[in-house]
């Protein structure tokens, strides 16, 4: 929940304020020099309230861009690969306004997390090398949501995966497990650039590349480290992002406000519900509850997976007091736990489907005959026509999920664009997005593509995601469907 307090009413509200730093551990000394800033600056303190916890927000600046130049911290680089990636970005304004467009939804919240940790403000930067801030983002090894997660490296961090929910794709989940992450390598190397390399190339892998050069009398360095492609672009990358936001006029480019204030609210949540009965509550369109709420794979969302969910900050009183007004039933969707052997042709018109509805909508193998014990997506009451109960995916369209390879991958001999937006999960339309709009193609030509060839975290994780995805595709085939994790 948030309550904005007007001018006039803000200075009876800094006891509270003063209080709330006291509990929270901050000194008056530091509440009184933020507090004067703030008056200062006629800015407006927010109490920001969640599901899981208290924050307090002083407003320095009006734009959210000032915030984070004034916490840039890591040390200036120079490097031709740096001036390649700027160049990149500066040539694909209309990509670059659409990535930012993006990041408007969650950059005040990982700014505010990234700084709470004294973490360089460059690290809230970060979803856009890795994903463009495109929440629904999955890369060709499996790693998906804004931070780009590895099945594996996801759950060491606590983050659920199952047929309805991916946490990865929770943008609070995911945001506090990424910069743990990113913490534990800044400790584990000390140093924020070797720490940037490990979280896309994996700790291990890092740390066998210094003992590589400690055996050769060499400095282990993030300099001196030999290092794969896409992880030798990575941190120039970043710090492409990072000159170009600290002077977009230089380069030809010019950002969009973003305020210096919460997009969202967390609302805690106590039973399943509908996505479109939630969006229609809040009075907020579908895509844009489905932004907010990425992690959902289902039209339903179980409380036993995610106890609340994101809201526009303006929104919550509206979906507040709708909630409690309406008095319909919350779900028109609900799980069946099948039993094992149980004939899904007997079942299906049970729930007034046709039995090749069923299938479709949950995934199941065209020959699945029968039951493996699995759950069901069915709905509560029998359904009146089809556009009730479609097969539904709440993953976004991975359009312009990644930051675009810039190094690029030849075209070999027989690949068409057909084939190449399969290999690479993306639309034709938009793999002629990223490449100058390509009519048609021939074997060396350069191959922009976002996020391929992924060392997501760790060589031994990747080859564990690999296999993991080999294994759920021979599930799908064999069982139908993904068994909901208990």
């Amino acid at each position: 929940m948030v309550f904005p307090i007007s001018q006039g009413q803000h200075v009876p509200f800094i006891r509270l304020i003063f209080f709330l730093l006291f509990v929270t551990g901050i000194t008056c000394a530091q509440a009184e020099d933020k507090l004067a800033l703030s008056t200062s600056l006629g800015t407006v303190p927010l109490v920001y309230t969640n599901a899981h916890n208290v924050q307090l927000t002083l407003l320095e600046q009006s734009d959210l861009w000032q915030r984070l130049r004034d916490g840039f911290s890591m040390p200036a680089m120079e490097s031709p690969l740096i001036a390649k990636h700027e160049q990149w970005y500066a040539s694909k304004p209309e990509y670059f306004e659409r990535m930012m467009g993006r990041a408007s939804r969650y950059l005040y919240y990982i700014a505010s997390e990234v700084e709470r940790r004294g973490m360089p403000s460059e690290i809230a930067l970060l979803p856009m090398v890795e994903s463009g801030f495109n929440p629904g983002a999955r890369s060709s090894s499996n790693a998906s949501g804004i931070w780009q997660f590895m099945p594996t490296t996801a759950r060491n961090f606590g983050l659920k995966q199952n047929w309805w929910y991916d946490g990865r794709r929770d943008i609070v989940s995911a945001t506090q497990s990424a910069l743990d992450y990113l913490e534990k390598l800044h400790t584990m190397f000390g140093d924020w650039n070797l720490a940037l390399a490990a979280y896309n190339w994996g700790e291990g892998a890092v740390q066998r590349a210094q003992e590589r050069n400690r055996r050769k009398g060499l400095p282990v360095d993030y300099e001196s480290l030999r290092l794969p492609d896409e992880t030798r672009n990575y941190l120039p990358k970043l710090m492409a992002i990072k000159n170009i936001i600290s002077d977009p006029s230089g380069y030809g480019l010019t950002l969009s406000d973003i305020p210096n204030k919460p997009y969202f609210a967390i609302v805690p949540t106590t039973q399943h519900m509908d996505v479109k009965l939630v969006a229609q509550l809040a009075d907020i369109p579908k895509d844009e509850f489905v932004a907010l709420n990425p992690a959902n794979n289902r039209p339903v969302i179980l409380h036993d997976n995610s106890d609340y969910i994101l809201l526009p900050v303006n929104k919550v009183e509206t979906f507040e007091s709708n909630l409690q007004n309406y008095d319909k039933p919350l779900v028109s969707w609900q799980p069946y736990h099948a039993r094992m052997g149980e004939r899904l042709d007997r079942l299906a018109p049970r729930f007034g489907l046709t039995l090749e509805k069923l299938k479709t909508v949950n995934g199941l193998s065209a020959r699945a005959r029968i039951s493996t014990n699995e759950t069901l997506l069915v709905p509560v009451s029998e359904v009146s026509s089809d556009e009730e109960f479609q097969p539904f995916n709440m993953h976004l369209q991975a359009d312009s999920l990644n930051t675009v390879a810039s190094e690029g991958f030849a075209v070999r001999e027989g690949d068409t664009l057909n084939k190449l937006s399969h290999r690479y999960h993306v639309s034709i339309e938009t793999l002629r997005d990223w490449n100058a709009d390509w009519k048609h193609i021939k074997p060396g030509q350069r191959l922009h593509v976002a996020g391929a060839g992924k060392h997501r975290h760790d060589r031994h994780a990747t080859k564990i995601g690999r296999k993991e995805t080999r294994s759920v595709r021979l599930a799908h085939h064999a069982l139908g469907t993904r068994l909901a994790s208990q």
